[in-house]
């Protein structure tokens, strides 16, 4: 019989062992599903499908009750001339400006003031995070009775220490109201920005510091040049975090001023949650939505944009 009626016995005997390897990757690449399908299921379900179902809402005329009509883009064109929308956006991008060098500004002293290990540090720790534990529900309607010009805090302390000539309503007029609801966003949150860049300040070596010491620098030339390199990435990553949650601002203003006063504060999320759930236009919320994602995921990838380049440059 010649060897080529058998071609088993033409293989070489190292070609089963191919040909095995093929079916070696298909199981690796089977396991490697199998453990990650928990994961796509849940962002299949919670975040695909209702950003697919948004979409969709936002091209139809979607009444609470009814049947949708199909509508195009006129959602889109109707929010171009909508100027209560882009008020509602011009108010949330000063209170994130706002926000965000608050919370990264205190954040950032707390971290440098616990981040060594010494006397009550533990404490002090505890006492700073305390507040990020408390909804933002129950700590806006605390910080609105603090704020009540007869049963409240605020306002009598302001007369005892002669800041004003009597009790005044904080919440009544924009500025005070709009530094009110910031500070209590600061106050909150300043604890979770604190973790986050103790983190990275406890990363750094203390040999840095020490050997810059011994060169004679002064502690504000170490913390500019050697701190706040260092901390580039927990800060990129704080950054990011409080960019997004201020942009996404609802509850603090829903709670404690409705809106108030002369409806100045009214937020992006605030105007979209009016038009979908007071007005009942559920497609143009979803309009208003996608509009937002979409300013969202470009702020996001400027930063992200500007942290890669300085990688890149290192």
């Amino acid at each position: 019989m010649s060897v080529a009626s058998h071609p088993s016995t033409s293989l070489s005997p190292g070609l089963p062992r191919a040909a095995a390897k093929p079916r070696r990757k298909r199981r690796r690449d089977l396991s490697g599903l199998l453990y990650v399908a928990p994961a796509m299921v849940l962002v299949l379900v919670f975040f695909a499908l209702p950003l697919g179902m948004t979409a969709w809402m936002s091209l139809h005329n979607w009444p609470l009750l009814g049947v949708p009509r199909w509508v195009g883009t006129a959602n889109y064109k109707a929010l171009w001339n909508d100027r209560n929308f882009w008020n509602a956006l011009g108010f949330t991008a000063r209170y994130t400006a706002a926000a965000t060098l608050g919370l990264l500004g205190v954040g950032l002293a707390l971290a440098l003031l616990v981040e060594k290990p010494r006397r009550f540090a533990g404490v002090y720790r505890t006492a700073f995070f305390l507040p990020v534990v408390i909804g933002f529900a129950s700590a806006s309607l605390l910080w609105a009775w603090l704020s009540n010009v007869d049963s409240g805090l605020f306002s009598p302390l302001m007369e005892r220490l002669g800041l004003t000539a009597g009790r005044i309503n904080i919440l009544a007029t924009f500025e005070p109201a709009f530094w009110s609801v910031t500070a209590m966003v600061i106050w909150k949150m300043a604890g979770f920005y604190m973790v986050i860049l103790m983190s990275g300040l406890q990363s750094i070596p203390a040999d840095f510091s020490e050997a810059a010491r011994i060169d004679g620098t002064s502690a504000l030339q170490r913390f500019r040049h050697i701190t706040l390199p260092l901390v580039r990435r927990p800060f990129a990553l704080a950054l990011i975090l409080c960019v997004s949650g201020s942009m996404l601002a609802f509850d603090q203003f829903y709670i404690i001023l409705a809106g108030g006063p002369q409806n100045r504060t009214v937020t992006a999320v605030y105007w979209i949650f009016s038009q979908s759930f007071v007005s009942f236009r559920l497609g143009y919320g979803a309009a208003l939505s996608m509009v937002l994602l979409a300013i969202l995921l470009i702020l996001s990838l400027i930063q992200l944009r500007l942290l890669s380049d300085r990688e890149d440059a290192r």
